[in-house]
């Protein structure tokens, strides 16, 4: 029997729900006051009506039995697991209350604001932060800032603007706008694009220009559905990325397969680039990173003589490589010398249309927003930013690993609080011990999400309930098209992220009040000004805006030789010498000014734990823990509780190669202990004939939501989870990459006594 629709909302996916860095749209099919299907919207150029299996599973985490729907504060010691529910008016007046006191004893910089990653956060959380006045943004966890911040960095510091993988993306009519030419090959590096959506990139377009005919080179030491379609295959070792990519640049140099007349005309530093590459031979890459150099070679011809016209899209094991910006600045080299910047199915560069954003990204957009005085206010108070100059120069947030020491410490000055939002950092932040330990000694703690985890149970002091996507106003400007996200329905008391910053944002600094008396509306419409627009006419028009206006900074190809790229109207990149800068000049520049530094030229760095740095180590843990595999259902540590997408991964399992199973006697499915010296946690065996055979991959972000919640159990995140075992500590000379996420070494344990009880999967209520 068909079902009639009190109505259809159509929207944009951000934030809580699907998990990921969005931009699909979706239709949000409601009856009686409740969202009752959900789909891809077939009309919006960003998906074509695809959707993930998380967005199609979004009634079971909208009206799940366990959502959090009301404003909760702590009952009794923490970890006890006991909440009362409060008020909105009573929970803001508890963290007005608290933050206002610490800022009286100790200053505004004594509070961290903890953000995760995926969601719509990062303009919430900056507006609370910065009007409450604390300089001290943070991914609090994420060791190294090892998520993108790296790979940006590096394409700031070489070429003056971030590039992404040319999949037509940038036009409304996609494939069929004549401008576009299709990737001749497209390097996949590091990155499995098609089981999620990766910082502005919707994955299934890998799979849209390969039916079209673009050829693929895969780099990862895994097989996957992409490696079993490309032409090469090279099966690196974890954590060598950047003397791959060194030695394919000394490949394409010393053979002449470079684009000599976009290095002539456009580059800065390439003979000190391919001296250094000479460092490189591919004897030695062959030797460090697995891959025989006949491979190596084979796949540098191939990129390089089909170009320009090819692209790379690269992903996180970049940005968790030994030295991340490194790495990246050595990949970025390779389009540049090839001539793929900003080139029809190349790499090209990526400009928000109109140039409008959620909020201050760097230090330039912090001063558009606030002021050059407030810029050099929170300069000097951030975190980390005496011993990175990379933290002076650049990014916003703070230096993690050193924040987790500060709070721990209490020097140079006191950690107090914290504010954490879209985050998950007990059982997310490696080295788990450690940041469970600082959370636990603040003073005070505010976690905002949809519902119980292990941060919650553990360290929660005032929880509130925030809305997923279907719930809530937002706008979403990343790249192309600007975009809008209109609420459905309301779920309980749950409220939007953004409208929990304004409310807290305008109690700390009531000036605020004046300038946006109708709260998120109208920072909402003053941000999307640019367009000339508001957010009702953007809701009006359809619930997008595409910047297509020929001659815009926004719109491609070559606009380094159109003068939009740079402030002052001229020709070339926005660098300081307004060219791609091979040797960068801000990368010498920029780490000189803190305790480190940092070579202005790629190089390659051994990782923190391997048989050639840590060989004594090796010998007791020969295996090379991968970490951060994506899952298809979850969203790091998200979606354990949702049914429908469990039952699709139902276990937390290690991949190991079939030769490893052999040598331990271990068969398919059967329960191992991983282990190291800062640990051990037990997974369930799954043999993969895929995986190097030195290396063992695990999912990340595993916790057990059926099992006690109260501490010390936390839903057995102890047990299961892979960060457990991984350190802190080890981030590069820029602050900004390294840790061990790929590079943890272990070894496995059989269970002579038998495996553990694994628990019944039953989500949807422990009681």
């Amino acid at each position: 029997m068909r079902m009639e629709y009190d109505r259809i909302v159509n929207t944009t996916t951000w934030s809580a729900g699907p998990g990921c860095h969005g931009g699909c749209g979706a239709k949000l099919y409601v009856k009686d006051g409740r969202v009752v299907k959900v789909e891809g919207d077939e009309n919006h150029p960003w998906n074509f009506g695809r959707g993930c299996s998380r967005l199609l599973a979004m009634t079971q985490y909208m009206y799940h039995p366990e959502r959090i729907l009301w404003p909760l504060k702590r009952v009794g010691p923490r970890g006890d697991g006991n909440f009362a529910r409060i008020s909105w008016d009573e929970a803001y007046d508890l963290i007005e209350e608290n933050f206002n006191k610490i800022k009286e004893n100790y200053g505004a910089k004594a509070v961290i604001f903890i953000q995760g990653t995926g969601r719509d956060i990062g303009g919430p959380m900056s507006l609370v932060a910065y009007n409450y006045g604390s300089p001290n943004w943070s991914q609090l966890g994420l060791g190294g800032q090892a998520c993108y911040g790296p790979r940006l960095g590096a394409m700031s510091c070489i070429q003056g603007d971030t590039s992404v993988a040319d999949c037509s993306q940038f036009f409304e009519k996609r494939f069929d706008d004549p401008r576009y030419r299709l990737p001749n090959y497209i390097v996949v590096w590091g990155q499995d694009p098609t089981r999620g959506c990766p910082d502005g990139f919707y994955g299934n377009w890998i799979i849209d220009c390969m039916k079209r005919g673009s050829k693929l080179i895969v780099v990862d030491p895994r097989q996957n559905f992409l490696t079993s379609r490309a032409e090469h295959h090279l099966q690196l070792r974890p954590g060598t990325d950047g003397a791959l990519a060194l030695g394919m640049l000394g490949a394409i140099i010393e053979n002449g397969w470079y684009n000599k007349e976009f290095v002539e005309k456009w580059c800065l530093g390439f003979e000190e680039l391919a001296e250094r590459a000479r460092e490189y031979p591919l004897d030695r890459v062959a030797s460090i990173t697995w891959v025989p150099k006949e491979q190596i070679l084979a796949a540098a011809k191939a990129y390089a003589l089909a170009s320009p016209g090819s692209a790379i899209q690269w992903g996180l094991p970049i940005d968790q490589a030994p030295d991340g910006v490194i790495v990246a600045q050595a990949i970025n080299d390779l389009w540049a010398i090839t001539g793929n910047i900003d080139v029809p199915g190349g790499n090209v560069i990526a400009r928000n249309a109109y140039h409008v954003s959620a909020y201050p990204f760097d230090n330039y957009q912090l001063a558009d927003m606030y002021g050059d005085d407030f810029v050099e206010q929170v300069v000097q108070k951030r975190i980390g930013s005496d011993e990175y100059g990379w933290l002076r120069k650049w990014r916003c947030y703070i230096q993690p690993d050193v924040a987790v020491r500060q709070m721990l410490t209490q020097n140079p000055y006191p950690i107090k609080a914290t504010w954490i939002q879209t985050a998950n950092p007990v059982a997310n932040a490696a080295d788990m011990r450690l940041h469970y330990e600082a959370l636990r000694a603040m003073d005070f703690n505010v976690v905002i999400d949809l519902f119980h985890n292990p941060t919650t149970m553990s360290v929660a002091d005032v929880i509130l309930p925030a809305a997923t996507f279907a719930e809530r106003t937002g706008f979403r400007a990343w790249f192309q098209p600007v975009q809008i996200i209109s609420p459905a329905v309301n779920v309980g008391e749950c409220r939007n992220d953004w409208e929990i910053a304004m409310d807290m944002a305008q109690r700390f600094n009531p000036e605020l009040k004046k300038r946006y008396p109708n709260g998120i509306k109208d920072y909402m419409d003053w941000r999307l000004e640019p367009t000339g627009m508001t957010y009702a006419d953007l809701q009006a028009r359809g619930g997008w805006k595409w910047g297509d206006e020929e001659g815009s900074a926004w719109v491609p190809y070559k606009r380094y030789e159109r003068g939009v790229l740079r402030a002052d109207g001229k020709p070339g990149f926005r660098t300081p010498s307004g060219k791609v800068e091979l040797k960068s000049s801000q990368n010498a520049e920029w780490g000189a000014t803190g305790v480190t530094r940092v070579d202005p030229l790629p190089y390659y760095q051994e990782p923190f734990e391997s048989e050639m740095s840590t060989p004594d180590l090796f010998k007791k843990y020969p295996l090379i823990m991968v970490t951060g595999r994506r899952s298809a259902v979850f969203f790091h540590s998200e979606h354990r509780n949702i049914p429908w997408l469990r039952e699709c991964d139902p276990h937390p399992d290690v991949e190991i190669h079939p030769s490893v199973a052999r040598d331990l006697k271990l068969e398919n499915g059967e329960w191992v202990w991983i282990e190291n010296e800062r640990g051990r946690i037990r997974r369930k065996v799954k043999i993969n004939a895929g995986i190097h055979p030195k290396t063992v991959s695990v999912l990340h972000g595993w916790w057990l939501p059926e099992t006690e919640g109260r501490a010390p159990n936390l839903f057995s995140a102890w047990d299961v989870n892979c960060n457990v075992l991984v350190p802190t500590g080890a981030q590069s000379r820029t602050g900004y990459g390294g840790n061990a996420y790929k590079t943890t070494l272990v070894r496995l344990v059989k269970m002579h006594d038998g495996s553990p009880a694994a628990p019944p999967v039953s989500v949807w209520g422990r009681g």
